[in-house]
């Protein structure tokens, strides 16, 4: 009987396989982006110099790729779907977009349908307004309409934004609730699984309006793998490539990096105890800074 030929073991470099470098462009806002000349009301905009009329939704519009993009407008975190996206159709008109359509997307089977999914497959832009960013991850979270945008995203230069709930919502982990002035005790905040369009990022909104900072440092507390981007009101990061950061807006973006804490006894305390959390990094963005995310490991590596 002849003797069984071993198959030769692949080396581990023939084996790896890395992430894709994403094609398309993240806009992630923290909401009340300016959407005419005056500065929106109960915004930070007022008296300050780095305000510019229509500064972030101009930039979207932009990035848009083609002669005769088509955007579209998803409002399914909001209360209120029509107000919210009427909004966004007025002000994209108003900066030349010609092709506006509203995906008002409330039930799951919605999300998976034909029609639905001919739109996405259509579309250079998405912008996912403000509200609740649980309703987002919850409707559309394993649907065919997530699916074919990831892979767009992945393989083409489409633009997505988001505001607010739907800028929370991009990141993952994403938090979902808790108090603003909450945070500073252990399970204080919920977090959950976002839609993913970036990793080991977590994303909060209205930060500095709302004193956040400290409820950031609580989930980088659970994992220091994560990086925490507080995004203030009409203020957002442009993220290209997936990793490539470039602040836009009147205010600031706050960073919060924990890789290299020194401690943290998180895991070692019972429920509503202040956490500790040592040596972690802390940095303030205006607009024109870059910053680098860490970019996509190997995977399962």
């Amino acid at each position: 009987m002849p003797g069984r030929k071993n198959k030769p073991t692949p080396s581990l470099d023939s084996t790896r396989q890395t992430c894709p470098i994403p094609q398309g462009i993240l806009i992630a806002v923290g909401g009340h982006e300016n959407k005419g000349e005056d500065p929106e009301k109960g915004s930070n905009q007022d008296q300050n110099r780095n305000f510019v009329p229509d500064g972030i939704l101009t930039r979207f519009v932009e990035e848009l790729a083609g002669n005769d993009p088509l955007v579209i407008v998803i409002p399914t975190a909001s209360s209120v779907p029509k107000e919210a996206a009427r909004d966004y159709h007025e002000v994209f008109g108003r900066l030349g977009v010609k092709r506006v359509e509203t995906l008002d997307i409330q039930e799951r089977a919605d999300a998976n349908h034909e029609d639905t999914l001919k739109l996405v497959n259509e579309a250079a832009g998405f912008w996912f307004t403000g509200g609740d960013q649980l309703r987002l991850t919850a409707i559309l979270g394993g649907t065919q309409l997530l699916q074919r945008l990831k892979e767009r995203y992945t393989y083409e230069r489409i633009i997505i934004g988001g505001t607010s709930a739907g800028a929370s919502a991009m990141s993952t982990p994403m938090i979902y609730e808790g108090r603003n002035d909450a945070g500073m005790r252990k399970g204080e905040i919920a977090i959950t699984t976002g839609l993913q369009f970036m990793h080991d990022v977590a994303i909060d909104t209205h930060f500095i309006a709302r004193g956040r900072i400290v409820r950031m440092a609580q989930i980088i507390a659970t994992n220091p793998t994560c990086l925490g981007l507080g995004l203030e009101e009409d203020t957002g990061v442009v993220v290209s490539e997936g990793y490539k950061v470039e602040v836009i807006g009147s205010g600031l973006v706050t960073v919060l990096e924990g890789n290299n804490c020194t401690a943290t006894n998180i895991y070692d305390i019972s429920p509503n105890t202040p956490f500790s959390i040592r040596d972690l990094a802390l940095h303030f963005l205006a607009a024109g800074e870059k910053y680098e995310l860490p970019r996509p490991p190997e995977l399962h590596l």
